[in-house]
């Protein structure tokens, strides 16, 4: 993908002056990308089936109040997102409104694909900087500009099958555990004797955000050092807390990461094969499909005496080849008011951005305790993202998931995904 999205930089250069050109001859798109009946036409993408519902009620308030543009949604599965994004942008086809998350925002920013949103929202009355978490717009601010209007929030909990802790007699988990008292929870309900093919709980390599990056910034470990220069994969805090969770697989605590691959932890919790799941909000509307009623939510572990999570988070972002600039910028900070924001949250799908929004997701789950997402905020820290957050990535899955499977030690490998970070970090610090 990296490849490939280094020749959109010059694509999204010549898309930003086309825009330019555009917002200077008035944006009100009847020449061309409009329908029939001469309304502009905007397209918003969408990678979650469970979310598409709610973004449409969302275009279609927009919608009522704009007669004059007409929105609607384009559903891509995740598996195809963002090779599909890639595609279209390539080809000046990109949704206009693109939604976006931390992860991919400064490569595509850098590539060009994004409109800036600085000027816009300063001139908006949307205040950013007031309405909405501080990690999640300093996660879509790249070299000082504004790249994405936050859309929602995810942070982590423990979330458990009563019907699993009921048979086997064990008490369910409480909301002031420490990482020490989660592990002895899984020992126990193992120890009870779980049913064929049922665990404790799950831990997936590719879980880091709900599982070892919040014990790792507890630790005072690393992954990404201050001004993205060198990987923290080889400090002895990162590797330690890492470890801490590995060794909760090794131990049959947890199912391998083979078995993982053949069904996904998630499916895994919601079929009733783990007694206990770190997860995040944005997981409980899939959950309620087959366990409502059946599973609760308990405060994650504290770890080595520090109560840390990891906040991540969705925005709107503009593509940079609309051909409707003005009215796309428009519905992006549209998304972002406390109108669409209600919308969002009333839903119960995912937790509203914007500050006095929050509480519609709590709720609209009064038998859950999701308040305990709303106060981790406090005490959250972004993930690690930068330029070549993908290739970093590509690097930390193939040297883990051996030390993952047993077949090489975890420092070992740690101290390889940190050597050959260090190699691409300091390529891109030198361009």
């Amino acid at each position: 993908m990296r490849k490939n999205i280094k020749k959109l930089a010059a694509v999204g250069l010549t898309a930003v002056l086309g825009a330019g050109l555009l917002a200077g001859c008035g944006g009100d798109g009847k020449s061309s990308g409009g329908s029939k009946d001469g309304k502009v036409e905007l397209v918003m993408s969408v990678w979650d089936s469970d979310q598409q519902p709610v973004m449409e009620k969302m275009a279609e308030a927009y919608n009522k109040e704009h007669p004059n543009v007409h929105v609607t949604t384009q559903l891509t599965t995740w598996s195809e997102y963002w090779t599909k994004l890639e595609a279209s942008a390539t080809g000046g086809s990109a949704p206009d409104i693109i939604t976006m998350n931390v992860l991919h925002v400064e490569e595509y920013a850098d590539a060009g694909i994004l409109l800036d949103l600085t000027d816009a929202e300063k001139e908006s009355d949307l205040k950013v900087n007031e309405n909405f978490p501080a990690p999640l717009v300093e996660g879509y601010t790249v070299d000082g500009k504004l790249y994405g209007i936050p859309k929602d929030f995810d942070t982590n909990a423990v979330f458990y099958n009563k019907e699993i802790f009921d048979k086997a007699g064990v008490e369910y988990p409480s909301d002031n555990m420490t990482f020490e008292d989660f592990k002895a929870k899984c020992e126990e309900l193992k120890n009870a004797g779980l049913p064929e093919g049922t665990y404790p709980t799950a831990v997936n390599r590719n879980s880091g955000q709900t599982t070892y990056d919040a014990s790792v910034f507890a630790n005072g470990g690393y992954f990404l050092s201050e001004g993205n220069e060198k990987s923290g994969w080889d400090d002895p805090k990162t590797i330690e807390a890492v470890q801490s969770w590995l060794d909760l697989v090794s131990e049959g605590l947890s199912p391998t990461l083979d078995q993982m691959a053949d069904t996904d932890p998630d499916a895994m919790f919601q079929g009733g094969q783990l007694a206990m799941y770190l997860s995040g909000n944005y997981m409980i509307a899939s959950y309620d499909k087959t366990l409502e009623g059946k599973y609760g939510i308990a405060k994650r572990p504290t770890y080595n005496g520090k109560d840390t999570d990891i906040i991540n988070g969705l925005a709107f972002s503009v593509s940079a080849n609309t051909k409707h600039p003005e009215e796309a910028t428009d519905f992006a900070l549209w998304l972002g008011s406390e109108e669409a924001q209600k919308i969002n949250g009333e839903a119960g799908v995912c937790i509203s951005a914007r500050n006095d929004c929050q509480q519609y997701f709590v709720d609209a789950h009064e038998g859950l305790n999701c308040q305990i997402f709303l106060d981790n905020v406090a005490n959250a820290e972004l993930l690690p993202h930068c330029k070549i957050t993908s290739q970093l990535g590509q690097v930390e899955k193939k040297y883990l998931e051996p030390a993952w499977k047993g077949e090489v030690k975890l420092e070992d490998a740690c101290k390889s995904v940190a050597e050959e970070q260090n190699k691409l970090l300091e390529e891109m610090n030198a361009k």
